[in-house]
């Protein structure tokens, strides 16, 4: 198959593909069209990072945190602690790549080196300056931890309050998370999910394959995030790319024409795009399928407000029609879904969204709302769906008691409750 794609392209006919069929070829890349067929096992984990190429870190807790949400949409029920285990064995490191992220080892050296992205982001920047107001500071803390051995935030007493800025951190916050920014050091482990910090060649040496001295021309990094880029989200138009992992300047049609002549990237063309689309040649065959119309659509699973496929807003506008703002950083009066509303996905399509709260010590999973997208018609097999998602996504999290208490429109609240009551 992919000596029938490659055939097709050199010789000037490019494949189309049908709107529906970019969807899915964008979801099975994700690892999001079909469940699992076993269940889910340690090296998963891992293996779901690399195939996303990055798994965006965020701390909010109001049903899981983000990264550990990413991975259960994809793998279904698995432990939490696999997670960290993969930073903690090496297998996985945090960077700063399209925002703070795990990623897996055998691409840290690109992310250390992309010295020209990381130069105009906030966290450098931060970063720079926090080091520029508190060299002595920030020197003696990187010495303490040279000759004491890792260390926490927590492992630092202040009586004073904590400061403005940097989320109220306290100074050695700051400073340890300005070393993380600058390279100096990396993140050891997580003891419930505080990161502990250790110097970065001492983290490096505890892993599988330590990364490569050479600084990596950056040019070549750029071309790699952006090949990684393409892979990772299965199909996209040149617009597409940059916000993966953060690039600059912006990618181009004519950026790309190196990484076509090379074959890296094949163009097609979706019906309804007024522009060519990319595709991996590592798709290759799964590209085959999605031309012929073979790529069918089963899983039906709840996403985080950090998910690849939604992160980039305008992107989940363009491919899904799904019009997608967290509110958590709403004021309340003015929410129109809730704190932290989860996209539903349901064979292939973002149908709607829903609020929940994980009562942990109760064993309740709460779900405030569920709000369905307009157009989106009311069927046993979307009730279904949807109720064994919200099943799923309770059981994980040790909360099997499930209370729907509100729903749009009108009866899917009534048939939510009997098909999680069943």
């Amino acid at each position: 198959m992919a000596s029938r794609v490659s055939d097709e392209t050199s010789t000037g006919n490019v494949l189309r593909l049908s709107h529906r069929s970019a969807q899915l070829l964008h979801l099975e890349a994700q690892g999001l069209l079909k469940r699992a067929t076993r269940k889910a096992r340690k090296a998963d984990v891992s293996a779901t990072v690399a195939r996303m190429g990055i798994l965006q870190i965020d701390t909010i807790n109001v049903v899981a945190r983000s990264p550990y949400m990413v991975l259960f949409s994809r793998l279904g029920s698995y432990r939490n602690e696999w997670l960290d285990d993969a930073l903690a064995d090496g297998l996985l490191a945090e960077a700063w790549a399209h925002e703070a992220s795990f990623v897996p080892t055998g691409e840290f050296h690109y992310h250390r080196d992309y010295r020209l992205g990381r130069a105009g982001h906030w966290a450098q920047k931060l970063a720079e300056r926090t080091h520029a107001e508190a060299r002595a500071d920030m020197d003696a803390l990187l010495e303490r931890i040279r000759n004491q051995g890792p260390l926490m935030a927590s492992d630092f007493e202040r009586d004073t309050p904590a400061s403005k800025g940097w989320w109220g951190w306290k100074p050695e916050k700051k400073w340890l998370e300005a070393w993380f920014a600058l390279g100096k050091l990396m993140v050891l482990r997580r003891e419930r999910f505080q990161r502990v910090y250790d110097l970065a060649e001492r983290v490096t040496a505890r892993w599988p394959q330590s990364p490569s001295e050479g600084t990596l021309d950056e040019n070549a990094v750029r071309q790699h995030f952006i090949a990684r880029s393409v892979q990772a989200l299965g199909i996209a138009p040149a617009r597409w790319i940059a916000d993966y992992y953060r690039l600059k300047p912006r990618v181009t049609d004519a950026e790309l024409e190196p990484l076509l002549a090379l074959g890296t990237l094949v163009r097609v063309a979706v019906d309804g795009w007024d522009e060519p689309a990319y595709v991996h040649v590592d798709h290759a065959g799964l590209l085959e399928k999605a031309a012929s119309n073979a790529l069918r659509a089963t899983r039906t699973t709840l996403l985080s407000p950090f998910d690849p496929v939604v992160w980039d807003r305008a992107r989940a506008l363009d491919l899904f029609g799904f019009e997608y703002t967290i509110e958590c950083y709403t004021p309340a009066a003015k929410r129109r879904y809730g704190y932290y509303a989860l996209p539903i996905l349901h064979r292939g399509r973002l149908v709607g969204r829903l609020d929940a709260k994980a009562h942990r010590s109760a064993g309740l999973f709460q779900v405030l709302g569920v709000w369905l997208e307009e157009g989106i018609t009311l069927s046993p097999a979307l009730i279904e769906g949807i109720a064994a998602a919200i099943c799923e996504c309770a059981a994980w999290h040790g909360t099997p008691r499930v209370a729907v208490e509100g729903a749009q429109p009108k009866g899917l609240r009534t048939q939510l409750k009997l098909a999680c009551a069943g």
